[in-house]
């Protein structure tokens, strides 16, 4: 029960950060931690406050706030991809709903912003100084200046997969790439697959180049001899893949693998593999990565490499909050998964 006091005739005044100290029996300093991030506060200290709060009925006076501490208490999602990219591919959607997620626990609204187009960069870049407090910063390009612009800006910036060419300056969360592309090329080397190529993703982004050198990596570690003809690269698309794969139909007719950089050019793959008259798995066996909705919409359903995007979006969410509350930029890394279905 909220232990706000009646003020005027009978009305009960607004609950302040005091009544949360009071209500929790911890310090206003220890409330304010938990309302800036929750950052170096204890996990008991942090589940009494919050408890305090929902208790209270507090609620955050956004503007004072903003006056107080500088900050706008906004995060922006910056995909700096064409608009339709958004719509088309699930990936995006799902990263964004576990940003947005991850962010309602400390009470945080995410903007969504799309810079596909130099236009949508420079009016993005604008906005960002000074109205959000970080960027979650979704598929950079390699000359992409975003990231190195929000950087020089001093923006705080958590980038999803490894920025190429940034170095130790930006912090990312990834995924294992180089390592969930090894273990499909060697789970179909393993079932008897001797002719496998790729469709790359692009290899302007840090996803399609770790996955094409995990590919590669492990056809030589397996003895099969390079073959650049089994490599095309794609556009992370459905009607890319499907272009990829009639290409590589040409050049090399006797392949009976292929390793999809994402599930959405795999969906393509199977088209122009149907087109073509050959049976998946018996003639060619197809893996993809990501283990997004397409992977199950996909016929027959895609053995795929599973990226872990719940724990992806709320390490992003957990390192961008660090670095707002002024801590170095990190580097994360997560663990990829096989998952076996009906394609391989």
């Amino acid at each position: 029960m909220s232990r706000t006091e009646p003020t005027g005739a009978g009305r009960r005044r607004p609950p302040t950060i005091h009544d949360v100290a009071r209500e929790a029996g911890v310090s206003r300093g220890t409330v304010s931690r938990v309302l800036n991030g929750g950052h170096h506060v204890s996990p008991a200290a942090l589940d009494a406050v919050r408890s305090a709060i929902r208790r209270t009925g507090y609620t955050v006076n956004r503007h004072a706030r903003s006056l107080i501490t500088g900050r706008s208490d906004s995060v922006a999602f910056l995909l700096t991809e064409p608009q339709e990219r958004f719509f088309e591919d699930p990936n995006f959607n799902v990263l964004l709903r576990g940003c947005t997620t991850a962010l309602a626990a400390h009470d945080i609204p995410l903007l969504l912003m799309i810079a596909g187009t130099e236009a949508e960069r420079r009016r993005n870049m604008r906005y960002i100084a000074g109205h959000v407090d970080g960027v979650l910063l979704v598929s950079s390009h390699s000359g992409d200046p975003v990231a190195a612009q929000l950087h020089e800006a001093g923006v705080p910036l958590v980038a999803c997969g490894k920025p190429l060419g940034q170095g130790s300056k930006v912090s990312y969360v990834a995924a294992d790439d180089l390592g969930g592309a090894r273990d499909m090329v060697r789970y179909l080397y393993e079932s008897g697959r001797r002719r496998i190529a790729t469709v790359s993703g692009p290899l302007d982004t840090p996803g399609g180049v770790e996955r094409l050198a995990g590919y590669r990596a492990t056809l030589a570690e397996c003895g099969l001899p390079h073959d650049e003809a089994l490599v095309v690269p794609g556009d992370y698309s459905r009607a890319g893949g499907e272009a990829a794969a009639s290409l590589l139909l040409e050049r090399a007719p006797d392949i009976d693998a292929v390793f999809v950089g994402s599930d959405l050019m795999a969906q393509g793959v199977l088209t122009a593999l149907e087109r073509a008259g050959r049976r998946v798995p018996q003639d060619i066996a197809v893996g993809g990565f990501d283990d997004s909705p397409a992977a199950l919409a996909a016929r027959p359903e895609l053995t795929t490499v599973r990226q872990p995007w719940d724990r992806i979006s709320a390490e992003m969410v957990r390192v961008l909050l660090a670095q707002i509350g002024g801590e170095d930029p990190a580097a994360v890394i997560l663990p990829t998964e096989l998952v076996r279905r009906d394609s391989a």
